[in-house]
């Protein structure tokens, strides 16, 4: 065989060796990772999560087909896919059919409803966390029973008014938290099977029966979620003495709300959280309209610790906040109208040992609004996000998985102040000069050329 024809036949063994590989490549994909973190592969608990699920798991996404969105998605989602096989994803445009969308409650560009068993979830985030833990609490049997009081004007969790929490009670119900209405003036006490009690902001005050039965079931280990509004009447003095609180005067405003565009004072929306477990991982902003802020009373016979609070720039107001169609007027801080400075604390968690034997903690919540979760601003930012970040805190799920992304051990450089100097000073000021004179002895020595 000559050398020329030779040539051409290894040539052409090297094209069809190029397609073989290319068909194959897009019949089997090889993953390999090989980052030190493994930090594109999943935690082993979320592995084993899906190694446990029987049933197939569907996924929709409702993002746009235009952009890297639907790409970086479904990126994520292989990495559960390769572990679970029947494991689907499906994009729905949301610009199709908006109404649709509303009616479906879709909010933002990229929402993902997780289905499985039946039931299902919606996420606004995109983390191993948030999707881990969703099909976790799907693939539970077990269904919370969250008791709402009523018979004293209070929110209705299956309510369609403005201030009701109907939109928020079907997102608890997506999740396997059943509600039911508690009327303190029928029962003797409050059942022992509820696994939380809310009070949502009655209108009326509850009288001195009805105020017992609330602090025998907190001396029972009960949880409990209290929300509150400005100037409540609520007849529930000798639980907030009981909880170690104490509710200011006023309304909470703050300034720093302008950075994002709010003009009024009295919506503050809050987007840096304090360290705790309900807010850990929250990167969403959240609105409260009128909150009022809370202090602890000394010595507590509670673990109380913040986890919504406002900014340094923000007080209770104490005198009137000029409303909607009204002539604005000037507010400013009065430290002798008995009104106090930020940051101020709107939302507290408190926990202590149990007096139940049936459990080891028993978890409180007081949040300084009730209005965040309500049918009107539910959908602002990260509020149905923390609304439901909450009940899982006070349901004690804490099987729920909170696995934090692993991330690669040399991403942060963590400098002292003088070396942080001296960087500065070498990168602007020392090189430039430098570059400057190597610039100048070269333009020097081309002229004497």
């Amino acid at each position: 065989m000559s050398t020329r024809l030779t040539n051409l036949f290894h040539a052409l063994l090297l094209v069809a060796l190029a397609l073989l590989i290319g068909f194959l490549s897009t019949r089997h994909g090889f993953v390999q990772d090989w980052s030190r973190t493994q930090r594109a592969s999943l935690g082993p608990a979320s592995a084993e999560l899906l190694q446990s699920l029987k049933g197939p798991v569907e996924i929709i996404s409702y993002a746009r087909p235009h952009g890297e969105l639907r790409k970086t998605i479904g990126d994520f989602i292989q990495r559960y896919s390769r572990i679970k096989p029947d494991l689907s994803l499906r994009f729905v445009d949301p610009d199709a059919d908006p109404n649709a969308m509303r009616a479906a409650g879709v909010e933002i560009n990229g929402e993902l409803e997780v289905r499985f068993n039946g039931r299902s979830e919606r996420l606004q985030s995109l983390s191993e966390t948030d999707l881990s833990s969703a099909l976790l609490r799907l693939s539970r049997a077990h269904e919370s029973l969250v008791g709402f009081l009523e018979g004293e004007g209070e929110r209705k969790p299956d309510g369609i008014a403005n201030a009701d929490l109907g939109q928020f009670g079907a997102t608890l119900k997506q999740r396997g938290i059943r509600s039911v209405n508690v009327a303190l003036a029928t029962l003797e006490r409050i059942p022992d099977n509820l696994d939380l009690l809310v009070i949502a902001n009655p209108r009326v005050a509850l009288d001195a029966a009805s105020a017992g039965k609330i602090d025998e079931y907190l001396q029972r280990g009960g949880n409990l979620l209290w929300l509150l509004e400005a100037g409540e009447k609520n007849g529930l003095d000798r639980l907030a003495q009981a909880l170690s609180i104490r509710v200011l005067d006023g309304i909470v405003v703050d300034g720093a709300g302008q950075a994002l565009g709010i003009q009024d004072p009295s919506m503050v929306a809050l987007s840096a959280y304090p360290d705790h477990a309900i807010v850990k991982g929250l990167d969403l902003s959240t609105l409260l309209p009128q909150p009022v802020a809370m202090a602890q009373i000394t010595p507590p016979d509670w673990s109380i610790t913040p986890f919504l609070q406002t900014s340094k720039l923000s007080w209770t107001e104490t005198g009137h906040i000029p409303q909607a169609g009204e002539a604005e007027g000037t507010i400013r801080f009065d430290g002798d109208a008995g009104e106090f400075s930020g940051p101020l604390d709107v939302g507290l968690a408190l926990t202590r040992l149990s007096p139940s034997p049936a459990k080891s903690e028993q978890r409180v919540v007081v949040i300084g609004d009730g209005d965040f979760i309500s049918n009107s601003f539910i959908g602002n930012g990260g509020n149905r996000d923390l609304g439901t970040r909450i009940f899982d805190w006070l349901l004690a799920d804490d099987a729920l998985i909170n696995i934090a992304e692993p991330a690669a051990a040399d991403r942060n450089i963590s400098l002292s102040a003088p070396a942080l100097t001296m960087l500065s000073f070498g990168f602007l000021l020392v090189l430039p000069l430098l570059l400057t004179a190597s610039g100048l002895w070269i333009w020097r020595r081309r002229r004497k050329r």
